[in-house]
């Protein structure tokens, strides 16, 4: 969710018109179901405001016949969004933390994120292959995916499969696989189809020695960069890896980081509470620092170890095709 910093934090309960509250979203069905959870969060807590969500298409939304990796244009799904925020059109947006740039736009901050769902990719099959595996799926069947990132991690690990590009919407893609004879299986997020409530369409959730998932889901679809986080007594464990767009090269690495989070606050107020794009005033600077550090220091590893390499290469073939 991005804002401007004072989204819902300063409600007027006893003034006798409710002031309102206006949500930015796309007009998805899966962004409005995300949408209309956090409104119900935020009414829970400021019952004195009124919410109006404002539903719009992006530029993701409309260019459907064109890998989201080759369209060459930042900020896909959000910067609609981010104009509308700009232009005091709403007050705050909701978005899916991976259709995020890495980097905010000035003047903007993640003012909330909510409880992870399950982070893990899934496979869908196609009605006949219901049972099925990706391992058991037959030689040269065709795997459905708009992510660079899952079609290079996949190709690596199931190398009988072929992997094409599928774009629309969840309820769109899932029609091109029931109703066409292209795509054997196709790969989602396994949060969308828990949310959208089709659950029953889970076929293989993919572990992360097979697929690992895009940064807080977030970085995108359009580099073939990934990471995998535990929490384990205290210790952050960040494992990363790049891969070429075959999957043919790769590099993976793992750190980890202590992260203590005191009892109370134990350092008083900060001046600028925003680190990585985020305000997260209820969390100490300590844990928050050491895990940004946490990253940089991977990133920096894997770079020493040629993943610059690997991503130009990725990135020019993706270019060239």
């Amino acid at each position: 969710m991005s804002g401007n910093g004072n989204a819902a934090a300063t409600a007027e309960e006893n003034s006798p018109k409710m002031r309102v509250i206006r949500v930015g979203t796309r007009k998805s069905q899966l962004a409005r179901i995300q949408t209309d959870s956090v409104v119900a969060t935020l009414k829970a807590s400021y019952p004195g405001l009124q919410f109006e969500i404002i539903a719009m298409s992006t530029t993701g939304d409309k260019i459907l016949d064109t890998a989201l990796s080759k369209i060459g244009e930042k900020s896909l799904f959000t910067k609609e969004l981010e104009h509308a925020l700009e232009k005091n059109e709403v007050d705050l947006v909701v978005h899916s933390l991976k259709d995020l740039p890495t980097v905010l736009p000035p003047g903007f901050t993640i003012g909330a994120i909510c409880k992870r769902e399950n982070p893990h990719d899934a496979v869908v099959f196609h009605p006949k292959f219901v049972g099925k595996t990706l391992e058991t799926l037959p030689e040269k069947s065709v795997v459905g995916t708009s992510s660079l990132r899952r079609a290079a991690q996949l190709q690596r690990k199931f190398p009988h499969l072929e992997f094409r590009s599928i774009r629309g919407n969840l309820n769109t893609r899932l029609r091109k696989l029931d109703e066409q004879q292209e795509f054997s299986a196709i790969i989602l997020a396994t949060a969308g189809l828990q949310r959208m409530g089709w659950h029953n369409r889970v076929g293989q959730i993919l572990h992360p020695e097979e697929c690992m998932y895009a940064v807080g889901q977030e970085g995108g679809c359009s580099v073939p960069v990934a990471v995998h986080t535990a929490m384990k007594d205290g210790q952050l464990y960040l494992t990363g890896g790049v891969w070429s767009l075959d999957g043919s090269d790769s590099i993976q690495e793992t750190m980890q980081a202590t992260i203590h989070v005191p009892a109370q606050h134990e350092d008083g107020p900060e001046d600028d509470p925003q680190l990585v794009g985020i305000t997260a005033r209820n969390i100490p600077r300590g844990p928050q620092l050491a895990a940004q550090n946490l990253g940089i220091s991977l990133a920096n590893l894997l770079l020493s170890k040629g993943a610059k390499n690997i991503l130009d290469v990725a990135r020019q073939l993706n270019d060239a095709h």
